[in-house]
């Protein structure tokens, strides 16, 4: 299985780390890891760590500038694709078919091909823009997925928090991993 990872311009470079962290080792799946050149440098701010780090866990790390790679093409594109965190800039360019990236072309060979797609946005507050944005990728077949953490698991760290998120991530890409699930009751 192989899962295109974009990391884009948006603070939360922690979920491009943790999803190699936990998805990465895994049989028979492929990180393919695609980064914005602010993505880039968010997720070494962040993270005190280069990109590289990723290829520690398995992930191929691909530059957002070759739209030659078979991933741009709709005869061999990715299985599934999540954009993590994705930028409002992004989002807008994959909301109006601007495919001049790896990034966005990636994006819109899933939606055109009427593949799995996520995009895990994190910003707040939204313009009425970014919501018709939204829109417009969920009526074209993609997934939101806010990076909205939750509680009634009793998260004790911010990596419980961080992963919360991450496991709906990998459930939604049909990526098998073994996580706590809610079992009803408070």
């Amino acid at each position: 299985m192989n899962i295109g990872v974009g990391v884009t311009g948006a603070s939360g470079a922690i979920y491009a780390l943790r999803l190699a962290e936990i998805a990465g080792g895994i049989d028979g799946v492929t990180l393919h890891y695609i980064f914005s050149t602010i993505g880039k440098k968010i997720f070494e701010i962040e993270l005190e760590k280069p990109v590289e780090t990723l290829k520690s866990y398995g992930a191929v790390i691909h530059e957002n500038t070759d739209i030659f790679l078979p991933y741009a093409s709709g005869s061999n594109t990715f299985d599934a694709m999540a954009v993590l965190p994705c930028s409002m800039n992004t989002l807008a360019h994959i909301a109006a078919g601007a495919a001049d990236t790896l990034i966005t072309r990636a994006a819109d060979v899933m939606l055109k091909e009427r593949r799995k797609l996520l995009l895990v946005i994190r910003e707040t507050p939204l313009s009425l823009t970014h919501i018709r944005n939204m829109e417009s990728v969920t009526l074209s077949g993609g997934i939101l997925l806010p990076a909205s953490p939750s509680f009634y698991m009793e998260p004790e760290t911010i990596i419980d928090l961080v992963d919360s998120v991450i496991f709906r991530i990998t459930d939604q890409l049909g990526i098998p991993v073994d996580h706590p699930r809610y079992e009803g009751g408070l």
